[in-house]
């Protein structure tokens, strides 16, 4: 890369419900920041529940009386997300806006009450999500029923950033979509790009940090949204679709690192879900994804595929599997 171009054009803004920023290389850095936004838009436009007809929007709005046409990238989205769902039992499932609503950890201070949930529970069956690819089209079994794209939206959306960086000739740039990181290439000095990963029970702390190029690092953790109840229970945001009550798998933090963000995005749920040997049986059928993940002792387990180039803080335990 020539002098001229190994000045990093860094920009901050705010969408998909996160803070997303670029750090990008090259002489058409800012024009390429100006189209990756235009992207990110598209997404959020045609795949977010919040946003009124996105093609989301409609299939929930249809919920109980026909399926809905889409389009066959979000048809892809939805297939993939049913693969998910079957591969690990249900712990993957799209259909929890019902139950994340009742949570609702944006202003919640209690728990809803068991009755409550257990009436969503009945609304987030993955199998009444019925996929009809010669009519391209979607559909959900029951009124009441939502999709919810939360858990691989932010990971789809980094593959088409690579995808668009790669496009415009960009051989260098971080992206940061709320937690889900995805690098180009390598630095201009030659150097991996190191990505950290977060403490999760210290503030502005890392465990250590990953050497990566070319992929995807994201993180699922207990304590990006959460509050503790009356009872002084610590209540994260993370649910588990089987029991309808915040995970207790014994991990607090999981990070995926996958030349694919959408799988990336999709398995740091589901292992954190799973837990440790359960989403180890999981990882096990991706081949070239690798994890790690904290437990509520902060011990490090990682893959041993990333096992020489997750390099670790002082005072955390690691081993690897």
């Amino acid at each position: 890369m020539k002098r001229n171009e190994a000045k990093m054009i860094e920009q901050e803004y705010d969408a998909m419900n996160t803070k997303i920023t670029f750090g990008i290389y090259g002489r058409s850095a800012r024009q390429t920041i100006k189209r990756l936004k235009g992207e990110i838009s598209r997404i959020e436009k045609k795949l977010s529940r919040f946003v009124n007809g996105s093609e989301i929007d409609r299939i929930n709005q249809h919920s109980g009386r026909d399926p809905v046409k889409v389009s066959r990238e979000t048809l892809q989205m939805l297939e993939f997300s049913k693969r998910l769902y079957e591969m690990t039992r249900g712990a993957f499932n799209i259909l929890m806006g019902p139950l994340v609503d009742e949570w609702d950890y944006l202003h919640a201070e209690e728990k809803p009450d068991g009755l409550s949930i257990r009436n969503k529970m009945d609304l987030i069956d993955g199998d009444d999500l019925v996929l009809n690819p010669m009519e391209q089209s979607a559909w959900l079994r029951n009124p009441g029923q939502s999709i919810d794209l939360g858990a691989i939206g932010k990971g789809y959306a980094g593959d088409r950033c690579l995808e668009m960086l790669k496009q415009s000739g960009i051989e260098s740039a971080v992206i940061n979509l709320g937690g889900n990181v995805c690098v180009r290439g390598k630095k201009p000095d030659g150097t991996a790009w190191k990505v950290g990963i977060r403490h999760p029970r210290k503030e502005n702390a890392l465990i250590g940090y990953v050497e990566s190029e070319d992929e995807h690092v994201v993180t699922s953790g207990d304590y990006e949204r959460f509050f503790y109840d009356k009872e002084g229970i610590r209540r994260h945001h993370i649910l588990n679709p089987v029991t309808g009550y915040p995970t207790e798998s014994g991990l607090i933090s999981v990070t995926v690192i996958s030349e694919n963000g959408m799988a990336a995005d999709g398995l740091a749920t589901s292992l954190f879900i799973l837990g440790k040997k359960n989403g180890m049986r999981l990882l096990s059928l991706f081949p070239g994804t690798e994890a790690i993940m904290v437990d509520e002792r902060l011990e490090v387990t990682v893959t041993k595929g990333i096992e020489k180039s997750f390099i670790r803080f002082d005072g955390i335990t690691m081993n690897a599997i």
